[in-house]
Formats: C-alpha cells, sequence, structure tokens
C-alpha cells in the first residue's frame, strides 16, 4: 500500500515581479492507495495549487510543512522524479506539444517511468485496449499532443495516462470540466479502472458534485482560503449541493 501524507503545508505564487503571494496555509491530508479524496470549494480557495505544488511546478513555493510518498520526501524530488515514484497529475488545461505525437509521448513517458521501454506487442496491445475503452479515436494517436483536441479529448487523453502509467497516486484537476454527460461516464470509467485494477490512491479537485455520481469518494474535504475547513463522507458532497460554499467563507476568514 502507498500512502502520499501532506503535513501543515504552506506554500505561495511566484508573481511576475517575483514577489509571491501565499496561497496554501496550512494543509493536512493523507491519501492511501484505493482510496478517492473529493477536494471541493469555491474559485480562489487554493485547490489547484494544493495539485500543483504536490507535482512541483516551478510557480509555486513551498514555505513549510511536508509532502511524503511512502516516507519519501517529495518536496526534494525534482518534477521527473515525482513521475517516477508514482505520483500523477491530470491538468485543468492539457498543453498542446507541438511536434510531438501522441504515440511517441506515450510510449517516452512509460519508459521514462519504467526505467525501460516497454515490450513494443504488449505496448500497442494496451494502448489499444485503453483506447477502445475511453472511446479514443484510433487517428489521435499520430496527432500531436493536445494539438487541435477538443476538450473531452484532452480529458480522456489525461485519463489515457492514467490507464498506461499506472501511478500509486494520481492528482485529478478538474477532470469533469468542460465534458459532457456521455464524456464525464467514459472518463469516470477509466478513473475507476485505475481504482480497481491498479489501487491508484485519487486525489479529486471538483467544484460540483456531478462527477461524484459515478466516481464515489470515500472522503470529501472542503477547501476556503488555503486550508481544509469540513470533511466528512459522501453526504458532506450532498450536504454542498443543496447549500453550497458560504457557510464556509466566514470560517475561513
Amino acid at each position: 500500500m502507498s500512502v502520499l501524507e501532506i503535513k501543515d503545508l504552506h506554500a505561495s505564487v511566484i508573481l511576475d515581479d517575483e514577489t509571491t503571494k501565499p496561497i496554501l496555509k496550512g494543509v493536512n491530508l493523507t491519501i492511501n492507495s484505493g482510496e478517492v479524496h473529493a477536494i471541493m470549494g469555491p474559485n480562489g480557495s487554493g485547490k489547484s495549487t494544493l495539485a500543483s505544488t504536490i507535482a512541483g511546478h516551478p510557480k509555486f513555493q513551498v514555505d513549510s510543512g511536508s509532502v511524503t510518498l511512502d516516507g519519501q520526501d517529495v518536496l526534494e524530488m525534482s518534477v521527473d522524479e515525482r513521475a517516477r515514484a508514482g505520483l500523477f497529475l491530470a491538468m485543468q488545461y492539457p498543453v498542446e506539444i507541438p511536434g510531438v505525437t501522441t504515440s511517441n509521448f506515450l510510449r517516452s513517458a512509460k519508459t521514462a517511468i519504467d526505467g525501460e521501454a516497454p515490450s513494443l506487442r504488449t505496448w500497442t496491445k494496451d494502448m489499444k485496449a485503453s483506447m477502445e475503452k475511453l472511446k479514443i479515436d484510433p487517428a489521435m494517436i499520430q496527432r500531436n499532443v493536445n494539438e487541435g483536441f477538443s476538450g473531452g479529448e484532452k480529458k480522456r487523453h489525461e485519463i489515457l495516462q492514467l490507464e498506461l502509467l499506472r501511478p500509486k497516486i494520481a492528482l485529478l484537476d478538474e477532470t469533469d470540466s468542460g465534458l459532457d454527460v456521455d464524456a464525464l461516464k467514459v472518463v469516470s470509467e477509466g478513473v475507476n479502472r485505475a481504482l480497481e485494477e491498479q489501487n491508484t490512491g485519487i486525489m479529486l479537485i471538483t467544484h460540483y458534485t456531478r462527477i461524484l455520481r459515478y466516481i464515489k469518494p470515500q472522503f470529501v474535504h472542503v477547501f476556503a482560503d488555503g486550508r481544509i475547513v469540513d470533511e466528512g463522507g459522501p453526504e458532506l458532497a450532498d450536504r454542498l449541493e443543496e447549500e453550497g460554499y458560504d457557510r464556509y467563507m466566514s470560517v475561513a476568514k
């Protein structure tokens, strides 16, 4: 079993003029293999900053606290070392990579993480199987990464990476944004396969409960003003759907 442990994490965003602005203000969270933790909260509360900081985005500076994966200090690792250790980030806004085909990108990523190139026959079989399950057009694999992709194609590609790279812990940053109902179901099924077949631990960032109808969280955490201000089970998400986040705004200040 793998464990991602975040203790009293404080972090700031580095602004264009090189000054910093505090965003995370003491986050404590533990995610084990096979668990789904939904992170919910209003815009600007720090949810995406948490995911980006764990993944090692250079725009964010850790001020204090710790992040460990299976006892290893994540904050001392480079971004690629974090990926090899078993962390995965599905981005809110996946970027285009001109000149790099999706096929080459995926196989290069798998090679970098595993330390050796996968068998071409096995790799092709696994990739085709995952693409079929995610209802991805086979022609997409020869297109440049995310170049000209629709919003739904970009998000399906993120989950294709999740299935093929087999991380220990996956950070899913608003994977449901921009998806219609059919695409949401397909993407959710992919996340559930990672849970069931790979025992991946999931941190699922979302504003809305609609994705939680398909991906069932054991834990729900409410974010406001850079920290967790409430926690509970799935029933907390239902309450948020009815009441919104207003009741937490005064608590956070």
